[in-house]
């Protein structure tokens, strides 16, 4: 009996050991589904997953996944598949999935969701991950600003919206703060995954004489850069650092941590701390910037950025936020 009862607390030993252990080894999944711009963008939905993937690696608790969308009609479809599969969280690249993620959130209250670049779910199982794009892109508009020598300038936009409308605004904020008499060429490429498109538009650019063009487009934004690259001027990356595409042609490029952003809002979920509503990331916590790739930038240039920048941290100067307070932006009008 002795034995038997040594053997059995020997085995309740075991069992108490190996349960903590099993917890350790419970996956956290992650499934992150793109707009039609593609996971392999050059831009956010790329940097987003390049985010997931490092949080993985770092911390094998995590398990992540993504789903591509060709077209709109696959969002709502990506999403019920990570539903349906019990991922843990759901994060939606862009502004553009915004409808499908808050039909999903009000039809599953308990499945936890995320979206890049839209504020406009106020559910308590979403969470928005907002850019004070305005911020990085008033620097880099500082940049072609300075740099442009014919003082024609241009800016590729892939869809008009109010959040895509905060690139263009801080843009020629920065252009006309550094170089008041700077003709800036706005173009509405109606679309984040049209390559030839983007570099049709740079090309239109530059028969008017632009020497500097900045894009905000996503996957069209990478014909913008190849037609700078084609024609000797400078392009300006945007969401990453996009000097990967033409390292003797991007000048700089606009940062938007989506890696960051993907990664915290992950980690909340698996030490439950996750909070919905707005999440912003801008200049003060590191959240945009400029790329760290700054060889091509003149020291002078250089700066004058980081002054401006310690002004906007420091609260001294506000970047505009609205159309009306930048008439030379069109493209909403």
């Amino acid at each position: 009996m002795k034995k038997i009862l040594s053997i059995a607390l020997a085995l309740c030993m075991v069992l108490a050991m190996a349960v903590p252990a099993m917890a350790e080894t419970t996956k956290v999944k992650i499934g992150m589904v793109t707009d039609v711009g593609g996971v392999n963008d050059q831009s956010f939905n790329q940097t987003s997953w390049e985010g997931l993937k490092a949080l993985a690696a770092e911390d094998p608790t995590f398990e992540v996944q993504y789903l591509e969308s060709k077209t709109d009609a696959d969002y709502q479809t990506n999403i019920n598949n990570f539903i349906d599969e019990g991922y843990d969280l759901i994060i939606c690249v862009g502004y553009m999935l915004a409808d499908a993620t808050r039909e999903a959130a009000e039809d599953n209250p308990e499945q936890l969701f995320a979206i890049i670049d839209d504020a406009s779910i106020d559910l308590p199982n979403v969470a928005c991950l907002m850019f004070a794009q305005e911020q990085a892109s008033y620097l880099v508009g500082l940049v072609a600003g300075s740099v442009t020598q014919s003082k024609v300038v241009g800016y590729v936009q892939g869809m008009v919206s109010d959040s895509m409308n905060l690139f263009g605004i801080g843009f020629i904020t920065g252009v006309k703060e550094v170089c008041p008499d700077a003709n800036v060429l706005l173009y509405n490429a109606n679309s984040f995954g049209d390559s030839a498109g983007g570099a049709t538009a740079a090309k239109n650019f530059i028969t008017q004489g632009a020497d500097v063009i900045y894009h905000a487009a996503g996957g069209t934004g990478a014909g913008v850069i190849e037609a700078c690259n084609e024609e000797g001027i400078w392009a300006i990356g945007v969401d990453t650092d996009q000097s990967i595409l033409a390292p003797d042609h991007v000048i700089t490029s606009a940062m938007k941590r989506v890696d960051t952003a993907s990664q915290d809002i992950s980690k909340a979920v698996k030490d439950g701390t996750f909070t919905p509503g707005i999440h912003m990331y801008d200049l003060s916590n590191g959240g945009v910037d400029l790329a760290p790739t700054r060889t091509h930038i003149p020291e002078d240039v250089l700066a004058v950025v980081e002054a401006a920048k310690a002004a906007i941290i420091a609260g001294e100067k506000a970047v505009p936020t609205t159309v009306d307070a930048c008439p030379d932006f069109t493209l909403a009008k």
